[in-house]
């Protein structure tokens, strides 16, 4: 196949550059110019932890704002955002800008039930999370165990819990879950057109599967979210590629199977229309028109009025003696037991049968051979006011920086037992204290290298 050199390090398959000349017309060139750029880095603020406001007068950096993300901000190139210690304490989360479109256009209200169908690794679903606060249900799924570990993190360090982490694939949940949920996020599987900037290793696996290997699938996958979703319900269609088979056709085709669909216009100034007839209402976001990569959004709704979920709590089980020192209420769901370690499990309006379950709610710990030993995941899900002990050093303290380490810390004043290690308020995870002696038990993944 043809290459065709875009800058001095990566070339363009001459099939894919005849296709955007097409697509794009007289805007090829700028989309040729904007390819020359390097890709921009971002942040979406975790408004679950802290308001967007609060969080710049915090932010020791200048912050510019991605103009159709409230929550999402471009950061200067001198930023050191993954190794800040907020970055620990789950204020924010590292995302490109393009990529936070998804998940701020479907949208999410207290007490839904909310499907992230193509999760991994978890940056969606954790603005999802946000925005369901303490209540209703997500299912977080991915096909892939793998990068589920990933989500896994994520949601953990942003405090998420009422969410079901799941390896399934879409086409078999389609049978237990029928018209059960109010939100639909298909971040669907694609060649990847749109982030050729930022890999460039996806040019070589576009020239052996190009789009034309990944539209049957995305048929698939869309017409079983169709059927998952309530009547009334949200649905949101989204690829990170150019490609007209994998992004209007996909839709054009489901739209006339399912007329109960009906689109729903975006309307940004950042956004490029549908390029097909009747689909114009969809996002096209080009990196020559906005700060970001590629992206195709589509929002969805379909017919009918809907109905509230009947949700059903687990028999809750006796908490060890730990949990006396956590503030009643701080932790919604039903807290089982499954056997050494425990879950405050979120009620669920579906059966867990047959779901490949890989973290329910919030693990709160496991009892061993010295005691019960509480989890990481505890720490993050909790406010420095939900525990009965705490210490909290400035984001400039060294001692903050040892903690990260797994470091023991000294605090200000004698202290025992177990205790929350916070940050300028924001929780990093516990240790244990004898006086001023805090012995440290921030797990290791989470440990700055």
């Amino acid at each position: 196949m043809t290459l065709t050199e875009y800058n001095g390090k990566v070339k363009l398959p001459e099939r894919y550059c005849e296709e955007m000349q097409e697509l794009l017309q007289e805007d090829y060139p700028a989309y040729l110019q904007a390819l020359e750029k390097e890709p921009v880095n971002a942040l979406r603020v975790n408004n679950a932890r802290i308001a967007t406001e609060d969080f710049l007068s915090l932010f020791p950096y200048e912050l510019e704002r991605i103009p159709w993300i409230p929550n999402g901000f471009y950061l200067p190139e001198d930023c050191k955002a993954s190794t800040h210690p907020y970055y620990y304490a789950g204020l924010y989360y590292l995302q490109e800008p393009s990529a936070m479109t998804p998940a701020h256009v479907l949208g999410a209200e207290e007490g839904e039930v909310i499907l992230d169908a193509c999760a991994a690794p978890g940056g969606k679903s954790g603005e999802l999370s946000v925005r369901l606060g303490n209540s209703g249900c997500l299912l977080s799924n991915d096909l892939s165990v793998s990068r589920q570990s990933a989500t896994r993190r994520h949601l953990e360090r942003f405090g998420a819990k009422n969410v079901l982490i799941t390896a399934n694939d879409v086409l078999s949940l389609k049978e237990s879950c029928q018209e059960t949920f109010d939100r639909i996020l298909l971040d669907a599987p694609c060649s990847g057109e749109g982030m050729f900037r930022r890999d460039p290793e996806l040019i070589r696996s576009w020239e052996k599967r190009g789009p034309e290997a990944y539209a049957p699938l995305q048929k698939e996958l869309l017409k079983a979210c169709a059927g998952m979703l309530k009547e009334g319900g949200r649905l949101v269609y989204s690829t990170c590629t150019f490609s007209v088979k994998e992004d209007e056709e996909v839709l054009a085709e489901v739209l006339s199977e399912h007329p109960e669909l009906k689109l729903i216009p975006l309307q940004d100034p950042h956004f490029a229309p549908g390029v097909r007839k009747g689909l114009e209402g969809c996002a096209r976001l080009y990196p020559h028109r906005l700060q970001g990569e590629g992206h195709f959004v589509a929002l969805l709704q379909k017919d009918g009025e809907r109905k509230a979920s009947v949700f059903v709590k687990e028999a809750e089980q006796k908490l060890p003696d730990f949990f006396a020192d956590v503030r009643a209420g701080a932790l919604p769901g039903s807290v089982v037991k499954r056997g050494t370690r425990f879950y405050c499990t979120p009620a669920l309006p579906f059966s867990r049968k047959g779901l490949r379950i890989l973290n329910e709610g919030v693990f709160l710990g496991e009892e061993g051979r010295h005691g019960y030993e509480p989890s990481q995941a505890l720490a993050m899900a909790l406010k420095r006011e939900d525990f009965a002990r705490s210490v909290s050093f400035a984001a400039e303290d060294p001692r903050t920086l040892k903690y990260l380490r797994g470091e023991t810390v000294t605090a200000d004043s004698d202290l025992h037992g177990w205790v929350l290690v916070c940050v300028d308020g924001y929780p990093l995870g516990f240790a244990k204290a004898e006086g001023k002696t805090l012995k440290n038990k921030i797990d290791k993944g989470w440990r700055i290298v």
